[in-house]
């Protein structure tokens, strides 16, 4: 009887290790996704307002290693890689396509206006059905897509220099062909 006391405090130390094991040893942009060595999942999407042709599947099997950014105006992550994609696309580094994420079409524009374009094509996902097919955590997530269009890899959150250099320059550099 005496030890009944003890139930609650093993319970919370079983919890606080498992917690704290994920924390230090789990990376949460390495969600694992079915899609890798697939195709991309079939979609065709209008544009956002302004910016170009729509974009679809068959835009992103290239014949050369390419992005897939799914972006959104209201996220504030995607602000954060936003200027890094700039910088690629003025230096030609990679085509960069975007998928404006459960965003209203004009939000989407003028936040495009305003930031820059870095997109090659744009497609507005207003309701969030081809984020769906994608398995698309939310925003922003990046793919890279191989040369005849099939998901090389899945990049959460915001995509920095020291990410790209590690992770999709060696795709671009023959891994992915």
């Amino acid at each position: 009887m005496r030890f009944r006391f003890l139930t609650p405090v093993l319970a919370f130390a079983g919890i606080a290790v498992v917690m704290w094991y994920a924390l230090f040893n789990l990376n949460p942009t390495e969600i694992p996704t079915e899609l890798i060595n697939k195709p991309a999942p079939e979609f065709a999407l209008e544009p956002v307002p302004g910016y170009g042709p729509g974009l679809a599947q068959s835009d992103l099997a290239t014949g050369k290693v390419v992005l897939l950014n799914v972006f959104a105006s209201w996220c504030v992550a995607c602000m954060a890689e936003h200027p890094f994609f700039m910088k690629l696309k003025a230096q030609d580094t990679v085509d960069i396509y975007g998928l404006n994420y459960k965003d209203t079409p004009d939000a989407a524009a003028q936040w495009l206006a305003r930031h820059g374009n870095p997109y090659k094509r744009t497609g507005v996902d207003l309701k969030g059905r081809v984020g769906i097919d994608f398995g698309v955590y939310g925003v922003p997530e990046t793919f890279v897509i191989s040369p005849d269009g099939k998901i090389l890899d899945k990049i959460i959150g915001p995509v920095s220099e020291d990410m790209f250099d590690a992770r999709i320059r060696p795709l671009l550099n023959g891994a992915g062909s």
